[in-house]
């Protein structure tokens, strides 16, 4: 918040915006954030509305935050192939595995989840630095395609397919899937890939629940233009390319930027995380008919 202007002024930028930016977390965790009062502008509690400008003094949980310009920002982004039973949070009460344990450690910036998995599905997770970019992905306004693999178990018949399709109301509101093909399965169990544009608790699962059918297994395989590759098993990450992040950037109708080159020490850091992780049994990718 400039000195120069008062506190809702329209100069300047969001402040959640730019503690994103920074790397402190989603724009959404960081409306939160302000909200407890873990944020200050000159030696002022932050509210929300705040604007302020790069040259304004502002601390996160009393530590002083380094106030950048859009384009001077690194964006990088990782994709990561979540195996079943890991949790999509930074620390678990209970001691369980969680999805950044095994992230490859940063100086003066976090991993942002773009979106979240729950803890019995399996596949694609992208992480960033880039805040903003996090947050524009996971917005429903986006509208950013995302491919599961499901198992369903039970018989599935043509009507259910249509109706989901067509959409049914859930107790959050009404969902659809934008597109459903078969891939054949053995004895009960069918293998279907499906498409949605949100990411709801449960979306995937509550739809077929809605038909009375069960779903055994699921995976991410697609978020907008990335897809799961061969690159990362379960349990392993892998940076994207200049050319993914860009394309990630363009569907999230940001300004491309170069993505920064690993110091010496980040490629050893890097390195060792990735030694560090443990081996996991994939889920086997249902082969297209």
């Amino acid at each position: 918040m400039s000195q120069n202007h008062t506190r809702n002024a329209p100069s300047g930028e969001k402040l959640q915006k730019v503690l994103a930016r920074a790397g402190l977390g989603s724009r959404r965790e960081m409306e939160k954030a302000i909200a407890d009062g873990r944020v200050r502008v000159n030696n002022q509690v932050a509210t929300l509305g705040d604007r302020i400008e790069t040259h304004d003094r502002v601390t996160f949980d009393e530590r002083l935050v380094a106030l950048v310009a859009e384009d001077d920002v690194p964006r990088r982004v990782i994709m990561y192939n979540k195996p079943e039973g890991e949790l999509c949070t930074r620390k678990d009460p209970e001691g369980r595995r969680t999805v950044f344990d095994r992230l490859p450690r940063l100086k003066g910036e976090r991993w942002i989840a773009i979106g979240r998995l729950d803890i019995n599905t399996s596949g694609l997770l992208l992480f960033t630095t880039d805040g903003e970019l996090a947050n524009r992905l996971m917005h429903p306004s986006t509208q950013v395609e995302r491919e599961y693999a499901v198992r369903v178990m039970g018989e599935v018949k043509k009507e259910h397919l249509v109706a989901m399709v067509d959409g049914v109301m859930l107790e959050d509101g009404p969902a659809r899937f934008t597109d459903v093909q078969e891939f054949g399965g053995e004895g009960i169990n069918t293998w279907f890939h499906v498409v949605i544009l949100e990411g709801r608790n449960r979306e995937v699962r509550r739809l077929w629940e809605s038909q009375e059918l069960t779903v055994s297994r699921l995976k991410r395989v697609r978020y907008g233009n990335i897809f799961l590759d061969k690159r990362a098993k379960a349990g392993e990450w892998v940076e994207l390319t200049q050319a993914e992040v860009d394309d990630l950037a363009t569907l999230a109708a940001l300004e491309s930027r170069r993505v920064p080159e690993l110091t010496p020490d980040e490629k050893n850091r890097w390195s060792r995380d990735k030694n560090k992780r443990r081996p996991v049994q994939a889920m086997r990718k249902p082969k297209r008919r």
